[in-house]
């Protein structure tokens, strides 16, 4: 995948852990962003990808710009699967947010400080620029804190007034551990396989009106979940005639 140029001015995952965290927090975060990347690193190279396309959505991969939407369990495979590319995402001020916007930087992405209850405006503005510069934006669309698989409004609102349609997608892994956190967060193991399903683009019309983004919201959230259900679904067969591995991950 070809390297993407990062613009400082997007981030304050730079330089030093800021100093609103204690000096335990510190060294804590970075133990875990170390740890962290060189799981992702190690692991992400052994995973066997496939993917796959509701009908229509064929091209997904290729759209520029886009608003993607994925679960926050899907997390680890997607940042090693989509890395590289400049993909803007939108990352919290919390302790969780500050070490993985500091991972997913390593691994070529581009955090927006904000999140669904704070400062939220400042990042959805910063992601609107970002599309009108022809990047990919993406949120982990029930992170932060969930409640888990719950779509919240960010995209919709992003869509309307940025003129960028939504895409969904999941990530199953037929093998991995699942960590007892709120999101259940998935860590592939080893040699995994991972099946990539992309549902159809949903455009929302500028003419939306507030009222209206409801409807485009329970349209996304139906998306996730169709996408969701299927990639768990056939997972087992990656590697088959039906689902061919398609994507090189070293």
């Amino acid at each position: 995948m070809p390297e993407a140029a990062i613009p400082e001015d997007f981030t304050a995952t730079t330089g030093p852990i800021s100093r609103r965290f204690s000096v335990r927090q510190r060294i804590v975060l970075r133990i875990i962003i170390t740890a962290g990347y060189w799981l992702i690193r190690i692991i992400g190279p052994t995973l066997r990808v496939s993917i796959s396309y509701e009908d229509g959505a064929q091209g997904t991969v290729e759209q520029r710009p886009v608003i993607a939407s994925f679960w926050h369990a899907c997390m680890i495979p997607a940042t090693y699967i989509c890395r590289n590319l400049g993909v803007r995402v939108m990352s919290s001020n919390s302790y969780d947010g500050e070490y993985m916007g500091r991972v997913v930087r390593k691994f070529g992405f581009v955090p927006v400080k904000g999140s669904s209850s704070r400062n939220a405006v400042r990042a959805l503005l910063g992601l609107r620029r970002a599309l009108e510069e022809g990047w990919t934006v993406a949120f982990t669309i029930d992170g932060p804190r969930g409640p888990r698989y719950k779509v919240k409004p960010g995209p919709v609102a992003l869509a309307r007034s940025s003129g960028v349609p939504m895409s969904v997608f999941h990530m199953a892994v037929d093998r991995a551990w699942v960590l007892n956190t709120w999101d259940r967060l998935l860590i592939p193991k080893p040699f995994s396989r991972v099946l990539m399903r992309f549902g159809q683009l949903i455009p929302v019309p500028a003419s939306t009106s507030d009222e209206g983004l409801e409807k485009y919201q329970q349209e996304l959230q139906a998306s996730l979940d169709r996408v969701r259900e299927f990639a768990e679904a056939n997972v087992g067969k990656v590697g088959t005639e039906e689902f061919s591995y398609s994507q090189k991950t070293s």
